[in-house]
């Protein structure tokens, strides 16, 4: 049970500080426009040499950044509450934490999913059309690996959960 939620929470761990770059840093595209090189990020867009913040409220941006920030908030949650299932911390004994934790590690996994979904969906869509020479770039990637992360946190707290769960329902009978 103990080995489960240690892969969960070491999973969740760096799945939520790479949650955190992705959402800070500029580089979910490259392109070329003009001869020169530019990218972009959910936050600001950059030329050669300087950098802007995003003027136009786009709703697939704004789409993306909340649902980034919402995953964010979900893994940190499951984070905390999957360190008080592992050192067995008393207060809300009312609730299952490392049950509460796989959930929420799942909720963040659906999140970032969602926000991945809808800026690939419009940036290929917009940019695949507009622009010859572009691509997702390492901010992007890192949301991708988080949603594995944060799947497998997810998956490892169930786990954890049912072997739990399994002594305690056979003593029942």
């Amino acid at each position: 049970m103990y080995s489960f939620m240690g892969g969960g929470l070491f999973c969740a761990g760096v799945g939520n500080i790479l949650l955190i770059v992705s959402t800070a840093t500029d580089y979910w595209m490259q392109y070329r426009h003009s001869s020169s090189y530019m990218h972009q990020g959910l936050w600001r867009y950059c030329v050669p040499g300087k950098c802007m913040a995003h003027t136009d409220s786009i709703a697939y941006w704004d789409a993306t950044r909340a649902f980034m920030i919402l995953s964010l908030l979900a893994c940190f949650i499951g984070i905390v509450i999957g360190i008080m299932a592992f050192i067995h911390y008393s207060s809300f004994d009312g609730f299952d934490k490392t049950f509460a934790a796989g959930i929420l590690f799942f909720i963040s996994c659906f999140f970032v999913l969602l926000a991945m979904a809808v800026y690939t969906g419009v940036t290929v869509n917009y940019y695949g059309k507009r622009y010859g020479n572009w691509r997702f770039s390492w901010s992007y990637i890192m949301g991708w690996v988080a949603v594995v992360l944060t799947f497998f946190s997810g998956i490892f707290f169930m786990c954890a959960y049912r072997m739990h769960e399994c002594p305690r329902n056979s003593n029942s009978r």
